[in-house]
């Protein structure tokens, strides 16, 4: 049973993460490289707003915000994912590198097979998915051992080592291929959010309407995954496979969020932790609250990037960076 005064903390952090969201996408529809008045923002999504207003709010703006915070949650619930089987406060999927194998497989799909208009953006988190897939399983097979079972820290430096020799291939993939390819993948790297469009949305949608309602049916089984695994094999947990399950959906959110975003890591590592920090290590209680911290601070982000410089900005990936990286550092620090 959960103490009705931590029900009450969850209640809070609920309603003023949905404030602190709805607070940012008013802030986001009036700013940018095109301005639209506050003023004009009410009649303009009743339908009442000229043709430049309607196209920058429903064209431009909106689908952008929509994308970010669909992403920022998939981030969110990945990583509170991968820190409940592997019971290592520092699993973020752009940490351990499971972005960075959706990036190559992106790379690859985008720079040497044929691109069809048609289905392009539908087979983008598919792709994602599959170059994630097949990195998350080396990264397990690395780190896992027959006796003792996974080793979290192992997982981290194995995941950590997969990144970095993934950066390699992206470099040599980049080498090789043509001038306006590379300013795409050079944007995918510093997670520049660029999947700003309607059927990008729907593209991703199916996957997060799925896995993330998944993963809360799955919340018991992380919370007992955190325990020991003596303790958890004694209460019935079948450890090798709900371990194997979980991995494959947070590989395939994280997969499904970079796909659109870029390679943006962090989000995954920072929202867990805030969230547990407020309502506790219930998975029923803080995966939510995860969710909600992950999309607003990658849509905050983003806002806050698009004004720093005209026309462009800065990418999300390095705003969320500038915090995340002494985040990261902080709980290091902490563990040793």
């Amino acid at each position: 049973m959960i103490h009705p005064a931590v029900i009450r903390k969850y209640r809070i952090a609920v309603g003023l993460l949905i404030a602190l969201i709805l607070v940012t996408v008013v802030a986001g529809m009036g700013m940018g490289y095109s301005k639209l008045s506050y003023g004009r923002l009410i009649p303009t999504l009743l339908g009442h707003g000229t043709f430049k207003e309607e196209f920058v709010l429903y064209s431009v703006r909106l689908p952008r915000i929509v994308i970010t915070l669909l992403s920022g949650m998939a981030l969110a619930v990945s990583g509170s994912i991968l820190q409940g089987i592997t019971r290592n406060d520092l699993a973020d999927p752009g940490i351990v590198g499971i972005n960075s194998g959706a990036g190559v497989a992106i790379a690859v799909f985008f720079l040497f097979l044929p691109l069809d208009p048609g289905t392009f953006v539908y087979l983008l988190p598919a792709v994602a998915f599959a170059g994630a897939f097949v990195t998350a399983g080396l990264i397990y097979a690395f780190s896992a051992s027959r006796h003792s079972g996974l080793q979290p820290v192992k997982l981290v430096l194995t995941g950590v080592g997969f990144s970095m020799a993934l950066s390699g291939v992206m470099i040599v993939l980049i080498s090789s291929a043509e001038r306006s390819k590379v300013d795409f993948i050079s944007r995918w790297l510093a997670g520049n959010i660029w999947g700003t469009d309607w059927p990008f949305i729907w593209a991703i949608v199916p996957w997060l309407a799925i896995l993330i309602p998944f993963t809360l049916y799955k919340a018991n089984r992380l919370n007992l995954l955190g325990l020991s695994e003596p303790t958890a094999v004694g209460v019935g947990v079948a450890i090798r496979s709900e371990r194997i399950v979980l991995l494959v959906v947070a590989v395939a959110l994280a997969a499904a969020a970079v796909s659109v975003t870029g390679g943006i890591a962090f989000i995954g590592l920072m929202a867990p932790h805030i969230a547990k920090a407020i309502v506790g290590p219930r998975h029923q209680l803080s995966v939510p609250v995860a969710l909600l911290i992950g999309g607003w601070f990658l849509l905050l982000a983003d806002t806050i990037g698009r004004q720093v410089v005209d026309p462009d900005g800065i990418p999300a990936g390095v705003m969320v960076a500038l915090i995340g990286a002494p985040y990261f550092m902080y709980l290091l620090l902490k563990r040793s």
